[in-house]
């Protein structure tokens, strides 16, 4: 799960926590036990929830390897950059993070240099690990 999905989980079982002290104030023993099992099943639920979205789609497969470039300096790809005529203008390989541009631009470091390309065609393939 990603930084930002256990914050959210955090929040949630914030919440949830809350909630279930609210409600047991004015509660018998009984009934205290009761909305702590609840609260309690809320939060697993809520979690295998969370672990199964980052587990199991692709939304969430993207976002974990999202993160993992952003912590990590990048992930191990190669880049080939293409003119209009299609003529490999460059081509790279090895650990690099591309940052995300908008604006006909495509930005990313590599080997210690920055590299900005305007105006051409970039393809990036990255070895994933499963």
């Amino acid at each position: 799960m990603t930084i930002a999905g256990w914050i959210v989980y955090g929040l949630i079982v914030l919440a949830i926590a809350g909630i279930v002290l609210r409600i047991c104030i004015d509660c018998s023993i009984g009934a205290r036990i009761a909305v702590i099992v609840i609260g309690t099943a809320l939060a697993v639920a809520v979690l295998i929830g969370m672990l199964a979205y980052f587990a199991k789609t692709e939304s969430g497969k993207r976002a974990i390897v999202d993160e993992s470039s952003n912590l990590h300096g990048g992930i191990e790809r190669t880049i080939n950059v293409y003119t209009a005529n299609g003529d490999v203008l460059a081509s790279y390989t090895g650990k690099i993070d591309i940052a995300d541009a908008d604006g006909g631009y495509v930005k990313f470091d590599y080997d210690g240099k920055r590299y900005i390309y305007y105006n051409c065609f970039v393809e990036t393939i990255a070895e994933l690990e499963d």
